[in-house]
Formats: structure tokens, C-alpha cells, sequence
């Protein structure tokens, strides 16, 4: 097991780097703009539990294989950017919604925004880097079973992300609410928030892969 004193450190550690608007934050205020509350806070689960998917390939050392090698990164890294590009381009052909209400006319189903999520978790190239570069140095490497360690957390990440990424949701989806009454300014919401993805696409596919942490989720 991680020693507490481990687990302390990376817990202030991770909140800090959460903290901070990165890739996961843009995506899920985009995703609330462009669906609703239910559908950001849909995609805070979906995108979670695609990390999830990164962090058991980090526990089972796939993970440095993939941060090390450039191929897969790069083909990692395209496919998650080229996935982005697309829900910004569905999100505006799509956009609107009824003139009193904050949710989309025809919403998503829930597999669909879980999945949707669960995609961009899991080819997100800056959380596969920071899990990689991160993670191993809170473990207590005496103290054996490391991949238990590495789940752990990351189990303990993920909580915290959960939690603030739900937060960006709700105050996304209150603003949203605050434009319900004028079907226009709704599909310039979505709008905004699929050329958010758009950029956020574009943004990812022209980032390096260097297994550095930086600021933001």
C-alpha cells in the first residue's frame, strides 16, 4: 500500500495540477455548452473513466511503452485530436435547442455521451504523460505490489478530478441556464463550445510529447 504520508503529498500535489484549466476542463465546459448540464456532467464520467483506462495501462506498464515510443504516441496523440475536432463539428451542426429551456431539443443518449467521454479520456496524450512522469515518483518502491501503488493513485486522482471537473460542469451549465430564453444565444453557446473543442483538437495535435507534467488537466 502507499505509505499516507504518499498519499498526502500526491493528493495536494494532484489538486494543484487540477486546479489549474487544462485540456479535461475545456472539454467538459465545451461539452456543457454545446449539451446541457447533463450532458457535461455525462462527460466528466465518460472522461474519467477513459483516464481509468490509462492509468490500469500505467499500472501494468504499457504505459511507459506508449510515452516512450513516438509512433504510438503520435497515433495515439492524432487520434484523440481528430476525435475532438469531430464533436466540435457535430456539436455546431447540432446546435440549439428549445426557447425555454438549457438542455439541446434532441438530447444525446447516455451511452453516447459516456462513450463520447470515455474516448477523449483515453487518447487525452497530456494525462497518459503525466500519469507516466508523475505517478512513480509517490511510490514506495520497498514496500513492493507497485502496480497495486500506481492504481491507487491514480484512483485517488481521478477522485479529485471527478470532483473538480463536476464543479466546471455545474457553473457551464448555470450559464448556460442564464441564456435559455433566447433560442440564438443558445446556439451561439453551442457554437462557442464546438469551436472550444475544435480548438482544443487543434491544440493537442500540435502539442509535444515530452513526458514533462505542466499545469492544467
Amino acid at each position: 500500500m502507499v505509505p499516507a504520508t504518499n498519499l498526502l503529498a500526491f493528493a495536494l500535489a494532484a489538486f494543484l495540477l487540477i486546479a489549474v484549466p487544462g485540456p479535461s476542463v475545456l472539454f467538459v465546459i465545451g461539452r456543457t455548452l454545446a449539451l446541457g448540464r447533463r450532458g457535461g456532467l455525462l462527460s466528466v464520467l465518460g472522461n474519467a473513466l477513459g483516464e481509468l483506462l490509462q492509468i490500469a495501462a500505467v499500472a501494468l506498464g504499457v504505459g511507459v511503452v506508449l510515452a516512450q515510443s513516438a509512433v504510438l504516441f503520435s497515433a495515439v496523440k492524432f487520434a484523440g485530436a481528430a476525435y475532438l475536432v469531430y464533436l466540435g463539428i457535430q456539436a455546431i451542426r447540432h446546435r440549439g435547442g428549445g426557447p425555454t429551456t438549457a438542455e439541446p431539443s434532441r438530447p444525446a443518449s447516455t451511452f453516447r455521451i459516456l462513450r463520447e467521454g470515455f474516448i477523449v479520456g483515453a487518447t487525452n496524450p497530456k494525462s497518459i504523460v503525466f500519469f507516466v512522469a508523475v505517478l512513480p515518483q509517490f511510490v514506495d518502491y520497498s514496500a513492493g505490489a507497485i502496480p497495486v501503488q500506481l492504481a491507487t493513485l491514480g484512483a485517488l486522482f481521478l477522485a479529485i478530478a471527478l470532483v473538480s471537473d463536476s464543479g466546471w460542469a455545474l457553473i457551464a451549465g448555470t450559464a448556460r441556464r442564464w441564456f435559455a430564453s433566447s433560442p440564438r444565444r443558445i446556439a451561439a453557446l453551442g457554437t462557442t463550445g464546438g469551436a472550444m473543442m475544435i480548438g482544443l483538437g487543434g491544440f493537442l495535435a500540435l502539442a509535444g510529447n515530452a513526458a514533462e507534467p505542466q499545469p492544467g488537466k
